[in-house]
């Protein structure tokens, strides 16, 4: 029933429904993705009274895999978990790459899933499977509950937030006819709803008191930043004086002592032989030289962690996990051996990304002292703007259009290494499904991202500051947006933010011709059942789902198409050269 001061309908569905989701806006649920069903119906008509009165913001997906994916976009950016409701059976299922996802990356997320009574459990009944259970080890907190079993929804919501901190959480709720009555008019309780999350905001923000590890700072050491580091890297890496090789989505690719080649040094004697302890920070995922290296014997290797979580990234098996560090003396940056250490590794480094980049193909601006070097000049301006795009050229190019109120999130594909080899340190907030590294979701991943980021005057996390709304670029291959085409689907009445989706377009899964396989398997299974070649009219596509769309297939094209940016979402071809 619902509890005291909350409007009664007389239906246990829906009152169970009102209990639970208006405690969870007290918690501070900001954001609920809802795909219709009948069995969800009554949480779903809650939810669209909470969106009224302006206590929450709604999505409605018809596809659940794209609502997991939505909701785990909003809390990269927002920090906080999105609900997704979704009725009984098949639509369960379709939440589990999101929920795998979000578990091993530790983003959190509350999932409710509507579901049969027990008298109509197991004997075959319509859309009806076993949903207890259904996630596994992939959620911090399950439980199955009857809406009329009299259960505390104030606290069952309390449970599911407090769970939702490192991962998923699913409550599964049997519910029974009649599923739904008329939802009563919530608005008196705006109000009260709000001033209660301000309580629990700041109640939540009090920082955990951590065990520091003390640090010697004389080993020859690197401090390694995989995906949602965070800038804490980038600190100690400073103070330390030591390299720092930060992935593209670890949020601490910046600062004096970066390592953009690092792949190339660690493979070189010079440089990653002389290696003795490695520092890790975020989970690493993008390269075979970073677990390399902590597989080592001779490297001490110390995994900074602090989620509490029983499992932390350990390749080698034999890591030293602690929940944050510190140094045992100040490190004077213009000792000689400290020096010399991080100096090679960052101006090798640079030497490297420099030879690697394409020449130019045009004089330099400078010698343009007469008519016939101008004329020089220009001509190769515009022979370099009629260029063909490559891998490295669009890495290159997204990277530097986007600036610290911009979002940029990342597809699993060969794109998001070329940008990890290439582009150099720049303090802006990249995202990547790197839990588990899936092409799954990418596109519904970087809307919620970009949601996330304008909602509410886009309000800073927790803080209540807020702060510029910038563009959200996606880049990603083609198949990677064709696995996720159904994301693109735009609901009517909700609004959209800004936002660049960018598909590399080389026909198919090129990634794989790295891999051994591509000098062992025969040249036409491979490209069958590996590559996967694909020709899709994206512009027709675009066209279907009410999206822009512009072609970018020379250098000129690419810039013009990134800095146009609009209200209206844009899709962005880029054939590669």
């Amino acid at each position: 029933m619902a509890e005291a001061g909350t409007p009664h309908t007389d239906n246990r569905a829906t009152d169970f429904s009102i209990d639970l989701l208006t405690a969870l806006v007290r918690w501070g649920v900001r954001h609920l993705v809802v795909s219709p069903g009948s069995r969800s119906q009554a949480l779903a008509l809650v939810a669209a009274e909470l969106e009224r009165i302006g206590a929450i913001e709604l999505h409605v997906r018809i596809d659940e895999r794209a609502g997991g994916f939505l909701a785990l976009g909003l809390a990269l950016e927002s920090g906080a978990p999105a609900v997704v409701v979704t009725t009984s059976g098949t639509a369960v299922a379709n939440l589990h790459p999101a929920v795998l996802e979000a578990h091993e990356a530790r983003v959190p997320m509350i999932v409710v899933t509507a579901d049969r009574p027990a008298e109509l459990r197991g004997i075959r009944s319509n859309q009806t499977t076993t949903q207890t259970g259904v996630f596994g080890a992939a959620v911090e907190f399950a439980q199955d509950v009857d809406a009329d079993s009299g259960t505390d929804a104030a606290a069952l919501a309390a449970s599911l937030w407090e769970a939702a901190a490192h991962g998923p959480a699913h409550l599964n709720l049997a519910l029974r006819d009649p599923l739904s009555a008329p939802v009563p008019d919530l608005s008196g309780f705006v109000d009260q709803i709000r001033a209660a999350t301000v309580d629990v905001g700041i109640a939540a923000a009090k920082p955990r008191q951590l065990s520091p590890e003390i640090l010697d700072p004389g080993p020859r050491t690197v401090v390694i930043a995989g995906d949602k580091a965070g800038p804490a890297a980038e600190e100690l890496a400073r103070a330390g004086g030591w390299p720092l090789l930060a992935e593209a989505s670890s949020g601490a690719r910046f600062g004096p002592n970066l390592v953009v080649a690092y792949r190339a040094l660690l493979n070189d004697a010079d440089f990653g032989g002389l290696v003795q302890r490695a520092i890790v920070f975020g989970h690493p995922t993008l390269s075979r030289e970073i677990p390399a290296l902590l597989m080592r014997p001779d490297v001490e290797a110390i995994v900074v962690d602090d989620s509490g979580m029983p499992d932390f990234y350990d390749p080698g098996h034999d890591a030293r996990r602690v929940e944050a560090v510190e140094l045992e003396a100040s490190v004077d940056p213009n000792d000689p051996e400290t020096r010399n250490w991080t100096g090679r590794w960052v101006f090798t480094s640079r030497r490297i990304v420099d030879l690697a980049a394409q020449p130019a193909a045009h004089v330099e601006s400078e010698d343009i002292s007469d008519n016939a070097a101008r004329a020089a000049y220009l001509r190769g301006e515009l022979a370099a703007t009629r260029e063909p795009v490559t891998r490295r050229m669009l890495a290159d190019a997204v990277w530097r259009f986007t600036w610290p109120r911009d979002r940029l999130v990342l597809g699993a594909s060969r794109l998001i290494r070329e940008l990890d080899t290439a582009v150099t340190g720049k303090k802006i907030t990249v995202y990547a499904n790197r839990g588990l590294g899936g092409i799954d979701g990418t596109v519904a991943t970087g809307i919620g991202v970009a949601l996330a980021a304008t909602a509410g005057s886009a309000e800073e996390p927790r803080s209540g500051v807020s702060k510029p709304a910038g563009v959200t670029r996606v880049l990603l291959g083609d198949l990677t947006l064709l696995h996720d085409a159904g994301a693109l689907l735009r609901a009517p009445g909700e609004r959209m933010p800004p936002l660049q989706v960018i598909v590399g377009n080389d026909r198919g899964g090129t990634i794989f011709e790295g891999l051994e396989v591509a000098a062992s398997a025969a040249p036409a299974a491979f490209e069958r059942v590996q590559l996967t070649p694909r020709d899709v009219d994206l512009a027709a596509l675009a066209q279907a789902y009410g999206w822009q769309y512009r072609r970018a297939a020379t250098r000129g094209e690419l810039d013009q198409a990134l800095s146009a940016v609009t209200p209206e979402p844009t899709l962005i071809e880029v054939p590669l050269a």
